[in-house]
């Protein structure tokens, strides 16, 4: 109905335009809004407010214009000017009821739109380091960023869906380091494990299995590994030049034995645990970005040196450093270390770099809310490249929080004690799981109630609204058992007969689901589905409650089927999107 209006109002401005009401150059955007209060009908667009100034005009009188020259149509009763210059639509009662017949006659594709105009995005989201297994931290940032894409897709955009995979650089080196000290121990070796390397179990279950193929053969006696080494912290020593000390001594008692089979070893099984997680949690990508590829390829050296020819690279220190500050971030930034070695946020350029050279009308960045203070210096950078920085959008999520009763459960990935988001699949299920962490506003804090996602209650939303779907199913199986048939034709000439409160309130609820589709999309809120879908179900829940489906009279009767079956449909659609199941019996 609202695309209706836009398009009858287009017209009227068009009529303007030929009469010399209006400029030929005006090209307005025609915003319409439902009306709170139902005695100001039930749209109304602001258009005469917002052209009154380019057209040099009162706007109540140009007001008064737009509505003469409005097309008549059998969906609009009244319409009528209000206020300082607003027009407001009423709608025909009875083309309330078409909302059934289009989705009946749309199904699964009843709320897609073509809005994005096939403009290519880029998606890139979780990208977390393959030092560890998923976390349930991660795991909001997996459910966001893969339903955000599918809606975007949804909405008429190209989606590319990426992981941006962090295997090169320091905290790789101390993955490594550590799997072959772990492995040490399986040969006998008795050493002091450091304080600042990853400590999981899965460090050990590796290095078991390297033990187990290899033997002996990467064996080095403790005490010459041990040799000349920095004290740890809890020696009262610095932990950071200790693991620093211990890489070096791998590198030089390894070779490249380190970096050909720990550290690839260890980021194959990784991140091969990685892929399996995700791709059961639902989520699944089209490009999986290897950081190592940027250096191999010179990938970081050709982004340093544009920015050198722009004259945004400078020494200092024997370190090379990116002038940030001039464009926009609060101090300059290392790029390559002293000892040569290029930085993270190097590598980061080169990244952003190559997504702007594959053809992107948008680049998403979905990052932990930690990471913040990192975007100035990316939008500095994509400036520097002489990019249109507009074309980054970073979306921030915060990370879950997780009890286990009153206890919080504390989460780090060094340490290696953390809850998987494998455990909490296991535990909650995907649906659950998924549809907590798209609840609430991707950058609102969120505390993770187990105990509730996995009861089969009201008050669990995931179950309410699954639980909405299946009524409909059992309704239908029902009909069935009594031997009627469901005549889909006779409820629509029918739909009249639908005139309950209870009634009226899906029909204008189901009305809404394209519109909130499309705001979902652009406004990159996904938690505006999980809204959708349980206002939806309490209104179901609320009409099964208050009137019988299965009654006596067939026209009656068919008309309430065809408007449980669209509720059934438009549940289904949205629920597919969060990519949760609808089952047919609970």
């Amino acid at each position: 109905m609202k695309q209706k209006i836009e398009e009858l109002i287009r017209q009227a401005v068009n009529t303007l335009k030929n009469q010399g009401d209006l400029a030929q150059d005006i090209a307005p955007q025609i915003v319409i809004e439902r009306t709170r209060d139902a005695q100001h009908g039930d749209f109304a667009s602001n258009l005469a407010l917002m052209l009154a100034k380019p057209a040099k005009a009162n706007p109540r009188q140009l007001a008064e214009k737009i509505i003469a020259a409005l097309p008549e149509d059998a969906a609009i009763t009244k319409v009528e000017l209000a206020g300082p210059g607003f027009i407001n639509f009423f709608v025909n009662p009875n083309a309330q009821y078409q909302i059934i017949k289009q989705i009946h006659e749309q199904g699964s594709g009843f709320g897609l739109s073509q809005i994005g105009a096939g403009k290519k995005v880029q998606v890139e989201f979780v990208s977390a380091n393959p030092t560890g297994p998923l976390h349930v931290g991660h795991g909001r940032g997996a459910a966001y960023g893969s339903v955000l894409a599918d809606l975007l897709a949804a909405v008429g955009f190209e989606v590319h869906r990426e992981y941006y995979v962090n295997d090169a650089g320091r905290q790789m080196d101390i993955l490594a380091t550590s799997i072959w000290l772990r492995y040490l121990e399986e040969c006998g070796e008795v050493l002091p494990f450091p304080s600042n390397a990853y400590r999981g179990d899965y460090v050990r279950d590796i290095a078991r299995d390297i033990h187990q193929n290899a033997g002996n053969d990467y064996r080095r006696p403790a005490a010459l590994v041990q040799e000349e080494i920095p004290a740890d912290e809890p020696q009262g020593g610095d932990k950071e030049a200790h693991i620093d000390a211990l890489i070096a001594r791998a590198k030089t008692l390894l070779g490249g034995n380190l970096s050909r089979d720990f550290f690839q070893i260890g980021l194959n099984n990784i991140l091969g645990d990685i892929k399996d997680d995700l791709h059961e949690f639902g989520v699944d990508y089209q490009q999986w970005f290897s950081e190592r590829q940027l250096m191999d390829d010179g990938s970081v050296e050709k982004a340093l040196d544009r920015l050198r020819a722009g004259n945004h690279l400078y020494e200092k220190d024997g370190a090379l450093w990116f002038a940030s500050s001039q464009l926009g971030d609060e101090k300059d930034r290392v790029v390559v270390r002293e000892n040569g070695q290029y930085t993270y946020f190097a590598s980061d350029i080169a990244y952003h770099h190559n997504k702007l050279e594959r053809g992107f009308d948008q680049v998403i960045d979905i990052w932990g809310a930690d990471h913040h203070g990192y975007i100035p210096r990316v939008r500095a950078a994509i400036l520097a490249l002489g990019a249109d920085a507009e074309k980054l959008k970073v979306l921030l999520v915060q990370f879950a929080t997780l009890y286990r009763g009153e206890e919080k459960v504390q989460m780090s990935t060094r340490s290696g004690e953390f809850v998987t988001l494998r455990q909490l699949r296991n535990e909650v299920g995907k649906d659950a799981a998924r549809f907590f962490y798209v609840m609430r506003r991707s950058e609102q804090h969120m505390d993770f109630d187990l105990q509730l996602a996995t009861s089969r209650s009201n008050e669990n939303p995931v179950f309410y609204v699954q639980y909405a779907y299946a009524r409909v199913c059992s309704v239908l199986r029902q009909l069935d058992e009594k031997g009627w048939r469901r005549d889909i034709d006779l409820g629509m000439d029918n739909l009249p007969q639908l005139v309950e409160s209870h009634e009226l309130a899906l029909l204008a609820t189901l009305a809404r689901y394209p519109e909130m589709l499309a705001k979902a999309a652009l406004q990159y809120e996904p938690h505006q589905i999980v809204m959708y879908v349980r206002e939806l179900a309490m209104d179901f829940h609320t009409y099964y409650n208050a009137h019988p489906f299965l009654v006596e009279d067939a026209v009656l009767r068919n008309a309430r089927l065809n408007l449980v079956c669209a509720v059934k449909q438009v549940l289904a659609n949205g629920l597919r999107l969060l990519n949760i199941t609808s089952p047919e019996v609970m």
